[in-house]
């Protein structure tokens, strides 16, 4: 406690970190589990149930504050613990104190050094044979059973009940899942920055239109959209439609392509993709039904550039429409106004990101939206939204749901309900959720 207080004083925003909460749950349970019991443990007792005690406790932890779940880390702890303490500690402490004598000390803090190098190497082998495993965000009540399932376990043995703590423990794995109604469509808008990531699923079927972007090492597809797809127990998607080649909306279709089954792969700029995902192009016109649920979609056949080949995709369920535009411009825009998919549509993902090139008047009078969804960066160069767009919306009375501001949006379509936003979830910092938009 008074190592907690003192971290607290020093710099009250760790609490904020989970890495914080962790460290000294992980204490927690080594002095709940180590004192005040009955008999010794041997050497290799305390070795080896230390790092399963500490797994035990800090899953349900893990699961709360939405962190994936380390499968080779207790193992891993068994061979880095006694590595650091025995082997690499020695030499380091020793050769701090001799750097004044030539050689020895620096050659002591290099084969430190070495060590450390060979733990890493070792360490990054056994998790790429043992990946971490996201699980399925759980409901409340399955949650505080799987905690007290671990404080059962974590007791000592001999205590009655104690043996239920491995079904209550093992709900965290094998809980209930949520289902979408037959008929109904859930779509979530995932905050990825300046790019554009829309997850759909109906009752038995997932499709993810645009992947998130990647520009250079940093890949939102594998940092956000994996874990967020996983997150939500989706293990395979049916259809991958990247509206077009651009960066900020085909950037992560890689890494999402090499972790789970993708069954088709459809794009408007095909021909710009990887090879690898082998694409094939958008069929203006084609039709589907999932579970109830109507797919249409529509591409401009006299595009000339990668943003205006953006394959749009009409999704209704239950009569109510979404409208998905890539990054279509107003001369698209118009060319659609003589399709089949110029019809009153309740939600339209801005397109361009709400770009001044796009979002016509002419668009906005067809298809009378009542409200849109916005995917940008907080701060963009680009300066989406454009005002003049947003003074478009805001004059026909369209709803602005941003995930700039409101992060991570999730919309039941054939409901005619507002949709969650991540900005109604509970901090402390930002007060209570507010009551409308």
């Amino acid at each position: 406690m008074l190592a907690l207080d003192g971290v607290l004083l020093l710099d009250p925003l760790v609490s904020l970190q989970p890495g914080f909460w962790l460290s000294f749950a992980a204490v927690a349970v080594l002095i709940f589990t180590f004192g005040g019991r009955l008999g010794a443990w041997r050497w290799w007792q305390t070795w080896t149930r230390a790092q399963w005690l500490i797994a035990i406790g800090l899953c349900p932890l893990l699961l709360v504050l939405g962190l994936p779940i380390s499968l080779s880390g207790p193992l891993a702890n068994l061979l880095a613990v006694p590595w650091v303490s025995l082997v690499v500690l020695p030499p380091a402490l020793l050769g701090t104190m001799l750097l004044s004598v030539p050689y020895v000390g620096e050659g002591l803090l290099w084969l430190a050094g070495g060590l450390i190098d060979l733990l890493f190497k070792g360490l990054a082998l056994i998790a790429g044979q043992l990946p971490a495993w996201v699980p399925v965000a759980v409901p409340l009540w399955v949650w505080a059973l799987g905690m007290l399932g671990a404080f059962l376990l974590l007791l000592p043995r001999g205590v009655p009940l104690r043996p239920l703590g491995w079904p209550m423990l093992l709900l965290l794995v094998f809980a209930p899942r949520q289902t979408v109604p037959e008929g109904m469509a859930e779509v979530w808008q995932l905050d990825v920055g300046q790019g554009l990531a829309i997850l759909v699923r109906t009752r038995h079927h997932t499709l993810l239109y645009d992947a998130g972007p990647r520009f250079g090492d940093i890949d939102l597809g594998e940092r956000v959209v994996l874990p967020s797809l996983r997150k939500l127990g989706v293990n395979g998607v049916d259809l991958m439609l990247i509206s077009h080649a651009d960066a900020d909306h085909a950037g992560g279709a890689r890494a999402i392509a090499n972790a789970m089954p993708v069954k088709q792969i459809l794009s408007g700029d095909h021909l710009a993709l990887p090879d690898e995902l082998h694409a094939d192009g958008c069929e203006s016109g084609q039709q589907w039904a999932w579970d109830g649920v109507k797919f249409q979609l529509w591409q401009w056949p006299s595009a000339s550039d990668s943003n205006q080949k953006s394959c749009v995709l009409q999704i209704e369920a239950n009569g109510e429409r979404l409208l998905l535009t890539g990054d279509i411009d107003a001369a698209a825009e118009r060319a659609l106004l003589d399709g089949p998919l110029a019809v009153p549509t309740d939600w339209l993902q801005a397109p361009h990101h709400g770009s001044r090139s796009s979002s016509s008047v002419a668009l906005l009078s067809a298809l009378q939206p009542k409200a849109v969804l916005i995917s940008r960066g907080n701060g963009n160069s680009f300066g989406h939204p454009h005002p003049t767009v947003v003074a478009r919306y805001q004059k026909r009375g369209v709803a602005i749901y941003d995930s700039a501001e409101q992060g991570a949006i999730r919309l039941q379509l054939g409901r005619f309900k507002p949709p969650w936003t991540m900005l109604q979830e509970r901090r402390f910092w930002r007060g209570p959720p507010p009551s409308s938009q």
